[in-house]
């Protein structure tokens, strides 16, 4: 692994953890920075395999999960951006959106983590890979019960209605 490439990943991840979300005081960048990171060394693990039997059956499931992280993450972010009216960053809504992706999951975003660091932890998998895969899960689960309860400050009981109306991340299940 590439020790010049881990330090500036982890550095932007900082940054970025720190202006969209730590410096206005909500705090699921912090396990946030978790999963991002996890994802990130897994990326730097498993970069030298990324095409390497690519009809095997582990590759075409990360293949798999990795296009359907991306388009949730497309989906969830093109519907924060139009109906969210957004305060300064995407992520930093006025109005509770519940149409589209949001009308089935609460966290599609975090979702679209958990996908993409299995997906990439799926193409070299091993002891490190699960490891990371594990670390992702957890802080991607962590960061969304944080986010929750911001988000109860900010919307009150119309945001503890949408709990009650939609699941965490897999619809009608969990």
């Amino acid at each position: 692994m590439n020790l010049l490439a881990l330090i500036t990943g982890t550095l932007l991840i900082i940054v970025f953890s720190w202006f969209f979300s730590i410096r206005h005081k909500r705090f699921h960048g912090i396990p946030r920075f978790f999963a991002f990171e996890s994802i990130f060394i897994l990326v730097l693990l498993n970069i030298r395999v990324w095409f390497h039997n690519p009809f095997s059956l582990n590759q075409v499931i990360s293949w798999i999960l990795l296009i359907l992280s991306a388009y949730i993450a497309i989906a969830g972010v093109l519907l924060l951006k139009r109906k969210g009216k957004s305060s300064g960053s995407f992520e930093n809504t006025t109005t509770l959106v519940k149409s589209g992706i949001y009308s089935l999951i609460r966290h599609p975003l975090y979702f679209s983590l958990f996908l993409l660091g299995t997906g990439v932890m799926l193409k070299n998998p091993g002891i490190p890979a699960l490891a990371l895969g594990a670390v992702n899960l957890v802080a991607v689960y962590l960061t969304s019960l944080i986010e929750e309860k911001e988000m109860e400050e900010r919307f009150g009981t119309a945001y503890k209605q949408y709990m009650k109306e939609t699941k965490m991340f897999i619809p009608f299940i969990l």
